[in-house]
């Protein structure tokens, strides 16, 4: 029944009799029966209805073909049985038999013509098959008459022409391996001759060969040892790609390139040129190192090659650090010259191969894999820069390290971090790198020669300063710190890492790197040692700090004629030009030249001494080293300061402490000077050179920065009046001081520039605090002078002997005035004197008479306090008196306004005050002193009021002054 219902539902292409065979026997088709027949025609005829008659059949009875329909249908029936439901249920099951008759025998008509029209073709493939086979009975029968057509003789003369060409083919392969055999001769010669891509091409292509011969037993052979000559080859190939890194040839690297790129080992190749670049690295610094020390060391038999590179370094003497250095440097630069032209081969080679590549599409495969190669070699290359800039700055930190540069002269230690320096600057255009290591090893050598090397620069500046007799160092007019030869790194225009003295100076070098200067031949680091020799006309050399004996050589000369040194007459001569003079200077005609400066008073040419220069140069010293190595830039500006600090502390103790001076009150030294000499004395003196050096170790550590003060040289003489007590040296020292500080305030941007942010308020404090203060310093020095210059004393008793209480006006000035004034005269006229010797620059001169006026002024009111009976005729000759000083004395000195003029006109004015008037103008005037307003009321108002009221003027005169005691 499932196959019935299958078949309804999907109206197979069966035919009835196969439809009918399908059925199970008890599912059997079977004709109706004439009844039957009646009763399917009694049905309705309506699909619908048969239709819904059929969708009523159980779903069991679709189940499978083993279905048992009668005992299904038995076991249903109910145990008691009804004769009218079971005919209702058996005509049910008739109208379903019937529906589904039906229905079959509906789709066996349907399925008529298909049944027919496929019986049809069956008959025709039958028709057709049946043809072939007489086809193939006529094919066999013309097979075998073609067979029996041929005969032997011509199937004989077709295999003896295929054996002669089968020999043809031996013969060329016999003679082609006879050609692999001797190949072995001219692989031989290639390689003596170095043609690598010639040999490797010819080698492969005879592997080609062989492999095609491969199936001649001779051959195997020939494999083998073709082989073993590529391997050959390819060794000799590592063996020349070596060589490239200590001497690069373009054509030796192009043919190894070829070699390799045939081999198809491109980037094999750039891998182990990196090992050997590395090992080339190791190699050369050994080799040079050890070279140096082997010579230094003799006959000796020690085997220093065992040592290792760090132990080798340390057996390298003071004597040869320094070529051996430079050296190291120039063979390294070799290593690296040769990376820098490999990388520019490579960056060519890709250009050209890229042109053509535009200009032939084709391969793509192969443009694809070379693009590759070309781009692992450039970040190969790339990547190996800082790789081997890394391994020299190792090399070199190493050698630096290994020996104490601390007691290294000074142009030494200055060449050394020249050739770092320069190194340094090597390695930025390398690839781009900062050389913190070389900085960081380096520095540390600064440092601690700088710290020695500046402890002993203050120690001989002390000595100087204690032996400077405080003589004028005759220079030019124009001369300028700049011509000097260790300012003249700051003329340059180069790099701040470059040399500052051995630096040639051109418009070319300014634009070009070093290894484009150098790609063709030359070496940087052949220049510094070439320009060494240039130095003989050069002070830095001679000058009184590189050595003992030339300091002591220099010193005493100094010392025992008071003139300049042999290299001060040398800068007299042409420091503005640098050029070395023609011929000596003797030492009359530098007098006569020194006299005649005097003479003619220069206006504009500086005033400084010996130890002045000295100091100078030692700041260009100091400035040379911190320019090449800014990170010691701070240490470097700090002991500069301490320099300038010592050199004006010096000129004070010598010229400007006096406590006496210090307590007229009058401001001589300002509150910024006072606190810096104070600064000075507690950073930098030491005060306690003969204490007991039992003391605790920090203590000791603090006094070893510290330097004892400095005492005046006994040729120095201060207390003859002749000399103005000292005035021409006083004004060399203090002037020198003046124009050191302008120096330093030239030099302040350069300082600046290279000064650390966080450590620039320090610079900005120095300038402000010390260098600003150094013209200051001319008021307590000059006021020595002007205090003893006249004899202020001497006019206190002629104006103690004159008699005030006259009762008549006079119209003659008094005797001290004229002696005053003659003071005066006396004094303008040895101040020409000295200023034969020494040039008195105006503000020293305005200063000079400035004091001078000021005491006088003073003296003259404590004239005026001591007189102890006045008048009031009395108080009109003081007034005279003073109008007389003032008109002679403006016609000797050009001072506008005369100081203190006021202060004298109006102590004498307050004479003609009243009660009520001097109560106040005691209070406004507090410049006077107790004494000479005590007197003021006693001897002016005394006459005229009362006790009480007199009483009343002193107790205001007394509170005036108790804040002062």
């Amino acid at each position: 029944m499932q196959k019935i219902k299958s078949l309804m539902t999907r109206q197979g292409l069966r035919s009835p009799q196969e439809s009918v065979n399908d059925l199970s026997p008890v599912e059997s088709f079977r004709i109706p029966t004439k009844e039957e027949f009646r009763e399917l025609h009694e049905e309705p005829t309506d699909p619908q209805a048969q239709q819904e008659i059929i969708n009523s059949i159980e779903e069991v009875y679709f189940s499978n073909d083993s279905f048992d329909i009668v005992k299904y249908e038995l076991e249903r029936l109910p145990p008691v049985l009804s004769l009218q439901e079971l005919e209702e249920y058996r005509d049910k099951l008739k109208q379903q038999q019937a529906a589904v008759s039906k229905k079959v025998a509906d789709l066996i008509l349907e399925k008529q013509p298909a049944y027919v029209e496929e019986l049809e073709r069956v008959t025709s493939l039958q028709t057709g098959l049946q043809l072939a086979a007489v086809i193939c009975t006529n094919g066999r029968r013309h097979l075998n008459i073609a067979k029996e057509g041929f005969t032997q003789t011509s199937l004989g003369l077709l295999a003896n022409q295929r054996k002669r060409q089968l020999l043809i083919g031996l013969l060329k392969s016999l003679r082609t391996i006879k050609t692999l055999q001797r190949t072995d001769v001219r692989l031989s010669e290639m390689l003596e001759e170095e043609d690598y891509p010639g040999a490797i091409q010819l080698c492969l292509e005879c592997q080609k060969a062989a492999s095609t011969f491969k199936h001649y037993s001779c051959i195997s052979e020939l494999n083998s040892k073709l082989q073993d000559t590529l391997e050959q080859i390819e060794e000799q190939l590592d063996v020349a790609l070596s060589k490239i890194c200590k001497n690069f040839d373009i054509n030796h690297y192009t043919k190894v390139q070829q070699a390799y790129r045939l081999l198809g080992k491109t980037q094999t190749a750039m891998d182990q040129l990196h090992m050997h670049f590395t090992q080339a690295i190791h190699n050369t610094v050994f080799q040079v190192v050890l070279g140096y020390v082997e010579l230094c060391a003799g006959n000796t038999d020690t085997k220093f090659q065992k040592l290792q590179y760090k132990d080798l370094c340390t057996h390298i003497t003071s004597d040869s650090y320094i070529p051996c250095l430079a050296d190291l440097c120039k063979a390294l630069w070799e290593v690296m010259l040769s990376y820098y032209r490999t990388m520019q081969w490579h960056e060519n080679h890709d250009q050209d191969e890229a042109a053509v590549v535009s200009s032939d599409g084709n391969n793509v495969m192969g443009t694809e894999e070379n693009s590759f190669d070309r781009n692992y070699v450039k970040k190969k290359l790339e990547h190996g820069l800082s790789r081997i800039w890394q391994d020299v700055q190792l090399k070199v930190k190493t050698y630096l390290l290994g020996t104490d540069l601390s007691n290294f002269k000074y142009d030494d230690f200055i060449f050394v971090l020249d050739v770092i320096s320069r190194l340094m600057q090597v390695g930025e255009e390398f690839c781009g790198s900062k050389s913190e290591v070389l900085q960081e090893s380096i520095r540390k050598q600064s440092v601690n020669y700088f710290k020695t090397y500046h402890r002993t620069r203050l120690e001989e500046l002390r000595m100087f300063l204690e032996n400077e007799t405080w003589e004028l160092c005759p220079v030019k007019s124009s001369f300028n710190i700049l011509q000097l030869h260790e300012f003249k790194f700051m003329e340059q225009s180069r790099s701040p890492s470059v040399s500052p003295s051995k630096q040639p100076a051109s418009a070319i070098s300014a634009t070009l790197t070093l290894f484009e200067q150098y790609c063709n031949g030359g070496n940087p680091f052949e220049i510094q040692a070439d320009n060494k020799d240039d130095e003989t006309e050069d002070v830095l050399a001679s000058n009184g700090y590189e050595s003992d004996e030339q300091e002591k050589g220099a010193y005493q000369e100094y010392d025992s004629d008071s003139d300049v040194p042999e290299e001060l007459k040398r800068d007299y001569v042409d420091e503005q030009t640098g050029d070395a003079p023609i011929k000596s200077v003797s030492r009359e005609t530098l007098r006569s030249r020194k006299r005649s400066d005097y003479n003619l008073n220069k206006v504009n040419a500086p005033i400084l001494t010996n130890t002045t220069l000295n100091v100078i140069r030692l700041v260009g010293k100091y400035m040379q080293m911190m320019n090449i190595l800014k990170p010691i830039a701070f240490d470097v500006i700090h002991f500069m300061s301490q320099l300038f600090d010592y050199y004006l502390y010096a000129v004070y103790t010598f010229f400007g402490r006096n406590d006496t001076f210090e307590l007229t009150g009058l401001g001589l030294s300002s509150s910024r000077l006072r606190t810096t000499l104070n600064r000075i004395q507690e950073s930098l003196i030491d005060l306690e050179v003969s204490a007991d050096p039992s003391g605790t170790l920090t203590a000791a550590e603090e006094r070893k920065e510290k330097v004892p003060s400095p005492h005046l040289s006994h040729l120095v003489v201060l207390t003859s009046g002749n000399s103005l007590y000292g005035l021409a040296e006083r004004v060399v020292a203090t002037e020198s001081l003046v124009f050191l500080a302008e120096q330093f305030e030239f030099l302040q941007p350069h300082l600046d520039a290279v000064m650390p942010a966080a450590k620039k308020p320090f610079l900005q404090q120095f300038y402000s605090q010390t260098v600003s203060t150094a013209s200051e310093l001319r008021k307590p020095v000059y006021w020595i002078v002007a205090a003893k210059a006249i004899d202020y004393e001497q006019m206190l008793l002629l104006m103690a002997n004159v008699k005030w209480d006259v009762k008549e006006i006079m119209s003659q000035h008094n005797v001290y005035v004229d002696a005053l004034l003659k003071e005066f005269e006396e004094f303008n006229r040895r101040l020409n004197e000295v200023s034969k010797r020494v040039r008195i620059p105006l503000p020293v001169s305005n200063i000079l008479w400035e004091h001078c006026i000021r005491l006088a002024n003073r003296t003259l009111v404590e004239g005026y306090a001591n007189v102890k009976k006045c008048s009031n005729e009395g108080r009109a000759l003081m007034q005279l008196d003073f109008q007389q000083f003032l008109m002679k004395l403006e016609k000797l000195t050009d001072i506008r306004p005369i100081p203190d003029k006021e202060f004298v006109e109006t102590y004498i004015k307050a004479y003609y005050l009243t009660e009520n008037d001097m109560e106040r103008w005691i209070k406004e005037h507090r410049e006077y002193s107790t004494k000479q307003l005590t007197n003021l009321v006693n001897v002016c108002l005394g006459s005229h009021i009362n006790k009480k009221a007199r009483q009343k003027l002193l107790a205001a005169i007394d509170d005036i002054d108790r804040p002062k005691r």
